[in-house]
């Protein structure tokens, strides 16, 4: 009898765990919306052994194409399709035995159609900064349920506490300086706590919630509402983006979906806490054998397999499933928030033909977006091989803007030069731009003098008479130009400590400081000088169809002299470098070609008259810009 209440009992206690309640913690995306060309839709439902459960849904146009069962018990892919859907609140029903579980899944309009939606473009100059270090608009409590953070701003690897709406009360700050869009570093959960060396994520490049606003910047409604007020004020918005890597701290990595959703992950067996060891792979940081015709299996694994750092697990876009979660991600701000572009960090690491599809099914879907990829190499070529429709490559990547390196690392190997009759000062710029002829379009080429990943132009020091030429150049050749926060206030630093001193505070965007340089009263006299000097150029540049359509004459360096004309529509602009330490002479006759029997310039700056039928004598260093 006993054995047989035992027998009972495990009979009993087997059949509740089999018809145990169904679990759903998550589903992700939380809302969809119909009228998307791809009517394809995936759901990654979260809970406790929810993999063996069925589903189904009533809603009319609907369909399931698929369940997709991950290796680990706690995930369940469901494959809708919407063709025929139309707005409103599906039910999903899932089953595990006799126990059910309904799930509301809304289904929303979309407020514009994909080819409403217009992306960035050489019009614009993107003003890049983050978040954490721009400006705080409200109190910087403990957010209460996050991982162990600490809110310090004299410690540089620290987070200093800047928000969303500390950037949307400047608003006007950046219609005053005259740039036209702007793209935050990323605002995604970077729920990581501190380690024990003093360094945070506040950079926002460790992400550990896709769809979710780190609530230390603000929530997704103030996201939204942010881009809908820059809309207003006539400011784009790029949205920051990592499809190579996500942060330690993600769910994923605790219970990963499947043995192949990371790249390399065995290191991890009975180490939780990732602490790095021989079975650790990091990623060699070398790109070139993304496109070397004669890379080595080894080298091709190390760079795009091998983990950004420990603490950032590498994704594995070759899992369909993966890339799916990813598109479908970029696709749902896009739709939410209403951002203008994308800037999609380390891209050449993730794998190349999935990222390609992502960039291939955005542009079907958005065909006036804009998406810029980070290729960090120098060499002109290897940019161009990139671009959307290269002749370059036997792979098209689809992406349609892509980062000059080759200008910036030129420009700051220049500034410390004088320019010689051969290589040497704005040689290095003339003889980089001369392979322009390798890109498919050099007008979705995204110039930069400097970046969070970089010192600051000025170094340590405050050459304005260099910073001015490096500004002339980025914002009057035929590029996409990108500045970074502070350059309009002789911001500077270096990374030889930490990234965290090019990457310092704005001044007044904070309680408590004492000086506010976002009002020409706060600002020094230098500081105001370089403001309104930036700031000129840039309300000219805005609707300039002679830079924004102009086609582009450079002259190689003449006795020190750089010159570069852009010419549209009978008018013509002149930029007139000297790139010596010394005085200079612009010799005019050389340049007849661009300014033909013009006498009189206007200096863009000044406004002053500059005459054009006899040489000009140029100061050292001296930055002019005429137009005619």
């Amino acid at each position: 009898m006993k054995r047989l209440f035992l027998i009972l009992a495990l009979f009993l206690g087997m059949n509740t765990m089999i018809h145990a309640a169904v679990k759903v913690d998550c589903v992700e995306p939380a809302n969809w919306f119909v009228g998307m060309k791809n009517p394809s839709l995936q759901l990654m439902v979260y809970g406790k052994d929810i993999r063996s459960a069925e589903v189904s849904t009533d809603y009319p146009g609907v369909t399931i194409d698929s369940l997709v069962r991950l290796d680990s018990p706690d995930y369940l892919l469901v494959y809708l399709n919407l063709r025929g859907a139309q707005a409103g609140t599906m039910t999903l029903t899932f089953k595990n035995g006799k126990q059910t579980k309904k799930v509301e899944y809304p289904l929303l309009n979309r407020e514009m159609s994909g080819d409403a939606r217009t992306g960035f473009s050489n019009a614009d100059v993107l003003y890049m900064l983050m978040p954490d270090r721009f400006a705080s608009g409200r109190d910087n409590d403990p957010v209460k349920g996050m991982r162990n953070y600490r809110v310090d701003r004299s410690q540089p690897s620290l987070r200093h506490g800047g928000d969303l709406e500390g950037i949307r009360q400047h608003l006007g700050y950046f219609n005053e300086l005259g740039v036209t869009a702007l793209w935050f570093t990323p605002v995604l959960e970077n729920d990581s706590p501190d380690n024990e060396a003093g360094y945070s994520t506040y950079h926002g490049y460790a992400t550990t919630d896709y769809y979710r606003v780190d609530p230390r910047f603000g929530t997704n409604e103030e996201y939204r509402q942010l881009v809908k007020e820059a809309h207003l004020h006539g400011l784009k918005v790029v949205m920051d983006m990592i499809f190579n890597h996500c942060g330690f701290e993600h769910p994923w990595v605790a219970n990963m979906p499947s043995k192949d959703w990371f790249n390399l992950p065995g290191w991890l067996e009975g180490n939780p806490e990732g602490k790095e060891n021989d079975r650790f792979l990091q990623t060699s940081y070398k790109l070139t054998p993304v496109m070397d015709p004669y890379a080595s299996q080894i080298d091709m694994k190390e760079t795009v397999e091998g983990w950004f750092v420990p603490t950032m697990p590498d994704l594995n876009q070759k899992n369909p499933h993966v890339m799916t979660y990813l598109i479908q991600n970029s696709k749902w701000w896009i739709e939410t928030v209403g951002i203008d572009g994308i800037r999609m960090d380390t891209y050449p690491y993730a794998d190349r033909a999935a990222m390609a599809s992502w960039m291939k099914e955005l542009d079907a879907e958005y065909p006036n977006f804009n998406t810029v990829g980070e290729t960090w190499v120098t060499e002109p070529a290897y940019t161009a091989a990139w671009q959307k429709g290269s002749r370059l490559s036997d792979q098209n990547s689809y992406l349609k803007t892509v980062m000059d390196f080759s200008f910036f690392d030129k420009l700051n190997q220049a500034k410390h030069e004088e320019t010689d009759p051969w290589w040497n000062g704005y040689n290095r710029i003339y003889n980089s731009l001369v392979y322009d002829y390798l890109y498919e379009d050099p007008s979705k080429v995204m110039a930069f003098i400097e970046n969070h990943d970089t010192d600051r132009f000025l170094g340590n020091g405050k050459d304005t008479l260099a910073l001015k030429q490096a500004l002339a150049l980025l914002l009057t050749i035929n590029r996409t130009p990108q500045l970074y926060y502070g350059t309009e206030i002789l911001m500077n630093g270096t990374k030889e400590v930490t990234d965290g001193h090019v990457r310092k505070d704005f001044p007044g965007g904070f309680p408590g400081d004492t000086k506010n340089a976002f009002t020409k009263e706060g600002r020094t006299q230098a500081e105001n000088a370089m403001f309104d000097w930036l700031s000129r150029l840039l309300h000219w540049r805005q609707g300039n169809n002679v830079i924004i359509k102009g086609k582009q004459t450079q002259f190689i360096p003449y006795n020190g002299v750089y010159v570069i004309a852009r010419q549209y529509g009978g008018k013509t602009a002149l930029t007139i470098l000297n790139g010596t330490s010394k005085p200079a002479v612009m010799s005019v006759a050389r340049y007849a070609e661009v300014i033909g029997s013009t006498t009189v310039a206007s200096d863009v700056i000044t406004g002053r008259h500059v005459r054009l039928d006899k040489d000009l004598n140029l100061r050292p260093r001296q930055t002019l810009i005429v137009e005619f």
